[in-house]
């Protein structure tokens, strides 16, 4: 069963939590302490709520298995909004405009680097885990070095400045949770 087909029968179950006016608007995938979890997220006019669901459909109450699967979550999105400056097709496209009109050393390389992280980036629905994100770090850095980049990494640095941005998910997931924590 691919990822696509798992989160629709995911999502299909959710939809049975949904309250009167609340209507499933996303569904996070994460595998993280040895589990599969799907983070749900309903939206009503009261504002939004959260159910996180097993590889069984069934609902996940352990606190920090929910919140540990909400911030991977987040983290990977981060990481692939942050992957390449943020703005990786552009990147591509000005490394072989660059290429083109004054081949400098090292262009290959670069875009080299540039493809390989192109094909680091799961299409969405993915499933965040640490390996996928460690592998997205580390395509990073490969770019950044190939661009000439050797001191602090911005790929780096632009994960560590949406930390709070993830800790504020957790947060409300746990907070919203649909069902008590344990």
């Amino acid at each position: 069963m691919t990822v696509a087909e798992d989160v629709e029968r995911i999502a299909a179950a959710a939809a049975g939590f949904s309250a009167p006016g609340e209507q499933l608007a996303g569904v996070l995938v994460a595998e993280t302490l040895g589990r599969r979890v799907y983070v749900c997220a309903f939206e009503s006019p009261n504002g939004r709520a959260w159910l996180a669901l097993g590889d069984d459909a069934q609902p996940v109450t352990e606190r920090r298995l929910v919140r540990e699967a909400a911030s991977l979550a987040a983290l990977c999105e981060v990481g692939e909004e942050s992957a390449g400056g943020g703005h990786l097709p552009e990147l591509q496209a000005r490394l072989a405009e660059v290429r083109e009109t004054d081949n400098p050393e090292g262009i290959e390389e670069a875009e080299a680097a540039a493809a390989s992280l192109a094909e680091t980036l799961l299409p969405e629905p993915r499933v965040a885990t640490s390996a996928y994100l460690d592998a997205i770090g580390s395509a990073s850095r490969r770019l950044e070095q190939a661009l000439g980049e050797s001191g602090a990494s911005p790929f780096t640095a632009a994960m560590q400045a949406a930390l709070g941005a993830v800790e504020e998910l957790a947060d409300d997931v746990e907070r919203n949770h649909k069902l008590p924590l344990t």
